[in-house]
C-alpha cells in the first residue's frame, strides 16, 4: 500500500454465535448459506438469473443476464421489463392487502397506519396527480420532505410511471438543494411547509424558494405537503398544495413496464471534489438486492414489525425504508423526529409501544444515546426485538457490546452491515442465524459478492490484520450504472486505479485470521458525520466563499458520538484573527457553513492559520492537516513543504 494505507490496531477476539433458538427459526440456516455460497461461485451469472426470476414480477421476462460489453458500466436483465412499484405493493393485495404497510409516529406523538390495499391507492393518486401536472417516465422530480409516509408515496409515485426521482436530505441547506436540482434538471420538486425534528420546525418551503430563486430554470411545479400548518408562502401557478394536487384523482393507476436498466433514482453523494456526484441506479437490479438483502439480512418474516430508523434522504432509505421491506412484503416503521425528543427514551418507548421486532440504526446514534445511560431503556419492554442491524460507518466495540446487552439482552443477534450508495444495498453483513459475530466487524460477504483487500498493485492480501484496498471483484445487480451526466467521473471514481478490473470502494481494509473484514476508514478526504459522507471539498468550497476568507482545508478527527468530526482550518484576508475576534468569527463561519451546505456539516473546530502546509506544487497535505488535528506526532516526510516554519505555527494552535 501506500502512504493512504490505514494501519489496523485494533484486535477484537470476541465472538458471539447465534442461539440454537435463533438459528432454528431463521429464514438462512447455515446448510441455506452454503449452498446460495456454492451456486454463486459455481454459475454466477446463473444465480442472480435465479433469484431475479424468484424475487421479482416481471411484464417482460428477460433473456439476457449480465451485459458487460460497456463495462466497466455494466447492465443486468437488459431485455426484460418490470415495474418497481408493482413489485413493492400490487403484488401482496392478494395475499396481503389488508396487512399494515406503514406505522408511522410524528415527533408530537401523532401516529398513523396505512396498509398496503391503502398505500397502493394513495401511491396510484398520486401518481395520477404528477401525470396531470406534467410529470411522465424520465423526468427528474426532487423530493425535499420531511419523514412521513407521503415521502415514500412520492417516491413509488414517481416509480409508477417511469419518473426518475432524486431525494435530498431534508436537512440539507438551499444551496445544496439548489446545486441537486440543477445537475438533474429536474421538472418538479415535492416537499412539505415544514417537518419536526428536536421540537423545532424544519422550513422545508422556505428553503425550497430560496433555492428556485435563482438557476432552476427547469422547475414547473412544486407540490407542497401541509405538514405543519405554519403559513408560507405559495408562488401562483407554481407552486400547489399536495391535497389540491390529488383531490380529483383516481386511486387506479397501472404501473408503466419500464426496461430493466430504466434509472430508478439518482442520489447525490459527497466526493472529494466540490460537485455532489449524482449516483444513477436501475430498477430491476437494484431492487432485487434491496428485497433479497431485506430478507437474508433482517431474517424478515410476515409478523416482523421492522424499524430502519435512517430518513429517506439517504440510501439507507431508500433500499430498507422505501423499497426493500415493502418488496419483501414487511410492517416498517417510520418516525418523524429526533431519537431525543423529548427524552432519551424515545426510540425505546417506541420500540416497546410499536411491538418493533428488527431494529436498523446508526452507530453514531448509539454513541449519543449510550451517553444518557442505562437507565432510559431499562425503562421500556425490549423483549419483542429479537434482532439488531447498525449502518453508516464501522461500530466501535464499545458501543457494539452496549447495544448486545442493553438493547438485545444478550439474546439477538447483530448484523453489522457494510454497504454503500453506490452499493444499492448490502454487501457485507453477518447473516443473523448463521455467521458467529465480532464485534466491530461486518464479517464476510453476502451470497454473489466477490469482495476483496488488495495492495497499491492489485494484488490480494494474504496477511492477516494487514491492510489494504476493499474492492469488489465481480459487477453485482444493485451496482451504480454511472454518475449522472458525468461517465467519466465514474470511471475515474470508481474503477481506474486498478484499470477497470474492479470496483474500488475507496474505504481501506483488512481481513483477520478467520477471513472476516474489518472496514478501517475512507482512503480518500471524504468525512464520515453520524453516519454521513461529506465531501471536504464542499465544506471547503462554503468556507472559501465568506467574504473574508482567502483559503480553507478541511480533515476528519475522531469524534465519540459522530465516528468523525469536521476540523477546519482557515486562512483569512488580512491579520490573523485572534482572542474575542477568533471566537466571533468561529460561530460566524459554523453558521455560514451552514447556511451554505447544511448543519451536519459545520465544523466542530475552525483554527486560523497564517498558510497552509502546501507542496512546492502548491498541493495541500493534508495528511499533515489530520495529524496535527488529531495531535499525533507527524512522521511522513515533510522535505517536500513549501514552508516546514507553518507547522510550528499549527501545532500551537491545534
Amino acid at each position: 500500500m501506500t502512504d493512504k494505507n490505514i494501519e489496523s490496531i485494533l484486535i477484537e477476539k470476541r465472538r458471539f454465535a447465534p442461539s440454537a433458538e435463533f438459528t432454528a427459526g431463521a429464514r438462512l440456516k447455515p446448510a441455506d448459506l452454503e449452498a446460495l455460497h456454492a451456486e454463486a461461485a459455481a454459475d454466477y451469472e446463473g444465480f442472480w438469473a435465479a433469484r431475479a426470476r424468484e424475487e421479482l414480477s416481471w411484464d417482460k421476462p428477460f433473456t439476457t443476464v449480465l451485459d458487460d460489453s460497456k463495462a466497466p458500466n455494466y447492465a443486468w436483465f437488459t431485455d426484460g421489463e418490470l415495474n418497481v412499484s408493482a413489485n413493492c405493493l400490487d403484488v401482496h393485495l392478494a395475499e396481503r392487502g389488508d396487512k399494515t404497510a406503514i406505522i408511522f409516529e410524528g415527533e408530537e406523538g401523532d401516529r398513523r397506519n396505512l396498509s398496503y390495499r391503502e398505500l397502493t391507492s394513495e401511491v396510484s393518486r398520486f401518481a395520477n396527480a404528477l401525470q396531470a401536472q406534467g410529470a411522465a417516465a424520465g423526468d427528474r422530480i426532487v423530493i425535499y420532505m420531511p419523514m412521513v409516509p407521503e415521502a415514500v408515496i412520492a417516491m413509488q409515485a414517481c416509480a409508477r410511471i417511469g419518473a426518475i426521482h432524486s431525494v435530498v436530505f431534508g436537512g440539507f441547506s438551499a444551496n445544496a438543494l439548489r446545486d441537486r436540482i440543477i445537475d438533474a434538471g429536474a421538472k418538479m420538486v415535492i416537499t412539505a411547509d415544514g417537518g419536526r425534528r428536536g421540537g423545532s420546525v424544519i422550513e422545508l418551503k422556505q428553503a425550497t424558494d430560496a433555492a428556485l430563486a435563482e438557476g432552476c430554470a427547469s422547475i414547473e411545479k412544486v407540490i407542497v405537503l401541509k405538514r405543519t400548518g405554519h403559513e408560507i408562502n405559495m408562488t401562483a401557478g407554481r407552486d400547489i398544495w399536495w391535497d389540491d394536487a390529488v383531490a380529483e384523482q383516481s386511486d387506479v393507476c397501472e404501473p408503466v413496464a419500464l426496461n430493466a436498466e430504466h434509472p430508478l433514482f439518482l442520489l447525490y453523494t459527497s466526493g472529494s471534489t466540490g460537485k455532489p456526484k449524482g449516483i444513477q441506479h436501475s430498477s430491476a437490479g437494484y431492487l432485487l438486492q434491496a428485497k433479497l438483502t431485506s430478507k437474508w439480512v433482517f431474517d424478515l418474516n410476515d409478523s416482523d414489525v421492522f424499524w430502519c430508523t435512517a430518513d429517506v434522504g439517504w440510501i439507507t432509505g431508500h433500499s430498507y425504508v422505501a423499497y426493500g421491506p415493502l418488496a419483501a412484503g414487511a410492517t416498517i416503521v417510520m418516525y418523524e423526529g429526533g431519537p431525543v425528543y423529548p427524552d432519551a427514551g424515545r426510540f425505546w418507548k417506541m420500540c416497546e409501544e410499536l411491538g418493533v421486532t428488527v431494529f436498523y440504526t446508526a452507530p453514531t446514534a448509539l454513541r449519543a444515546l449510550m451517553k444518557f445511560g442505562d437507565e432510559f431503556p431499562n425503562q421500556y419492554d425490549l423483549s419483542k426485538i429479537r434482532l439488531l442491524g447498525t449502518v453508516g460507518e464501522p461500530i466501535n466495540p464499545e458501543a457494539w457490546m452496549w447495544y448486545h446487552t442493553v438493547i438485545g439482552k444478550e439474546r439477538c443477534p447483530i448484523v453489522d452491515t457494510w454497504w454503500q450508495t453506490e452499493t444499492g444495498g448490502i454487501m457485507m453483513t453477518p447473516v443473523p442465524g448463521v455467521t458467529a459475530t465480532k464485534p466491530g466487524s461486518c464479517t464476510l460477504a453476502l451470497p454473489g459478492i466477490m469482495t476483496d483487500v488488495v495492495d497499491d498493485s492489485g494484488n490480494s492480501v494474504e496477511a492477516a490484520d494487514a491492510g489494504g484496498y476493499l474492492v469488489i471483484r465481480k459487477p453485482w445487480p444493485s451496482m451504480l450504472r454511472t454518475i449522472w451526466g458525468d461517465n467519466d467521473r465514474y470511471i475515474e471514481t470508481y474503477w481506474e486505479k486498478f484499470r477497470n478490473r474492479f470496483y474500488v470502494a475507496g474505504d481501506s481494509a483488512h481481513r483477520d485470521a478467520d477471513g472476516y473484514f474489518w472496514i478501517m476508514g475512507r482512503i480518500d478526504d471524504v468525512v464520515n458525520v453520524s453516519g454521513h459522507r461529506l465531501g471536504t471539498m464542499e465544506v471547503e468550497s462554503a468556507l472559501v466563499a465568506h467574504q473574508r476568507v482567502v483559503e480553507a482545508a478541511v480533515v476528519s478527527r475522531p469524534h465519540d458520538v459522530k465516528g468523525e468530526s469536521i476540523f477546519a482550518y482557515v486562512v483569512f484576508r488580512g491579520d490573523r484573527p485572534t482572542g474575542a475576534e477568533a471566537e466571533a468569527l468561529t460561530k460566524e463561519l459554523r453558521d455560514w457553513v451552514g447556511e451554505q451546505v447544511g448543519a451536519i456539516a459545520k465544523p466542530d473546530d475552525i483554527r486560523f492559520t497564517d498558510n497552509l502546509p502546501k507542496t512546492r506544487s502548491g498541493k495541500i497535505m493534508r495528511r499533515l492537516l489530520r495529524a496535527i488535528a488529531r495531535g499525533e506526532e507527524i512522521t511522513q516526510d515533510t522535505s517536500t513543504l513549501e514552508n516546514e516554519a507553518i507547522l510550528d505555527q499549527l501545532r500551537g494552535l491545534a
